[in-house]
């Protein structure tokens, strides 16, 4: 018997929560491959050990240009990765769970 797609995830879901994780998200590995490359990757570890302020700080730090730095967060958000907070006019990248997972091979 063949097993989904959507049912393989949920099981793979129920054994992470399960396993005592509470607060996560599991990517589909097509969408990891594209969202997960090495820049975006980088983004997320500074912001993860950094409390970055501003995008515009975030480019600072990591000494690249602000309007690159806005398209690979756009990308992170739409995928569930981060979410804005917002002080004042100022939006600042934060993790929104705390672990991410790559759905398994099987």
């Amino acid at each position: 018997m063949a097993v989904t797609n959507r049912s393989s995830k949920a099981e793979f879901a129920k054994r992470l929560v399960a396993a005592g994780y509470d607060d996560f998200l599991v990517l589909e590995r097509e969408a990891a491959e594209t969202v997960l490359t090495d820049r975006r990757s980088e983004l997320l570890e500074t912001i993860a050990a950094e409390d970055v302020e501003s995008i515009t700080a975030l480019a600072e730090i990591l000494d690249r240009d602000v309007a690159a730095v806005h398209r690979d967060l756009e990308v992170l958000f739409e995928y569930s990765l981060i979410e804005y907070g917002e002080d004042g006019r100022k939006k600042h990248p934060r993790l929104k769970h705390d672990h991410v997972f790559v759905e398994p091979l099987l």
